[in-house]
């Protein structure tokens, strides 16, 4: 399908994203009235890398038909889940519309390293992958369902990229941004980028100056929510921090 193109995010508001939690994210968009955000029950399939984000990159699927879901389909390099790996680049994560089914993989080792060597920022599914202990290993942040050997074909018929899904029940627009972290992944719709991002960093900020009070013995009355004494604290901590020289290190040759 033809795309519209869309206005290039910020990366500052990228930025921003990539210091906020999923737990955070999920309380900012429900400020704003949303509370399907979330993709329950994905988990992450490879080890600790930073958080994923990235502007989503849609494939659906439908369910397979067995007249026409035959091997010899992948000899048709424009097969949509082929050509979703092929175009999908830097900075998109694939997310991939599966029905929450699970009983066949919606990808394996040999497409996901394709996808990693292309610098994507991440693949979603809320289905099942195969060859997890391969891609278990890859540098690539990957989300999903679960384990399954059986191939995509046995359940899925892709039909087509760049038109909104649903992914693990959770909407999902071409363009949007998908943050994930070891809680999983939320779904931020893409024009509230600028709205959301900021105000989550905000939040993680001043939640880690509650956190270390609650830590130091701080009851939770007054702390957490804050009153009006906790922050103003926090407020004169921001501005002795920022107050504060930088320090520099200087390196030996030797070092």
């Amino acid at each position: 399908m033809t795309e519209t193109p869309q206005a290039p995010l910020s990366p500052d508001d990228l930025a921003a994203l990539r210091e906020a939690s999923t737990a955070t994210l999920t309380t900012q968009l429900f400020k704003l009235g949303l509370r399907n955000t979330f993709l329950a029950g994905l988990g992450r399939v490879t080890g600790d890398q930073p958080r994923m984000v990235g502007e989503a990159f849609t494939l659906r699927y439908i369910p397979a038909r067995e007249d026409i879901d035959t091997l010899d389909v992948f000899d048709d390099y424009d097969h949509p889940q082929r050509a979703a790996i092929e175009q999908a680049g830097p900075g998109q994560v694939l997310v991939v519309d599966c029905r929450g089914e699970g009983r066949a993989a919606s990808a394996g080792n040999i497409l996901l390293s394709r996808l990693s060597v292309r610098g994507a920022a991440g693949l979603v599914t809320d289905g099942t992958l195969r060859d997890i202990e391969e891609i278990s290993k890859l540098p690539l942040p990957v989300y999903a369902a679960g384990a399954a050997a059986m191939t995509n074909l046995a359940q899925h018929h892709a039909v087509d990229t760049q038109v909104p899904v649903g992914c693990a029940g959770v909407p999902v627009y071409p363009g949007d941004v998908l943050v994930g972290d070891r809680d999983g992944v939320v779904c931020v719709p893409r024009h509230l980028v600028p709205v959301v991002a900021h105000q989550a960093r905000e939040q993680e900020r001043l939640e880690a100056f509650l956190t270390e009070r609650v830590l130091a013995g701080a009851p939770l009355r007054g702390t957490y929510p804050a009153d009006e004494d906790t922050l103003r604290a926090y407020e004169e901590s921001r501005l002795t921090t920022a107050s504060q020289p930088s320090t520099q290190v200087q390196l030996h040759p030797q070092d």
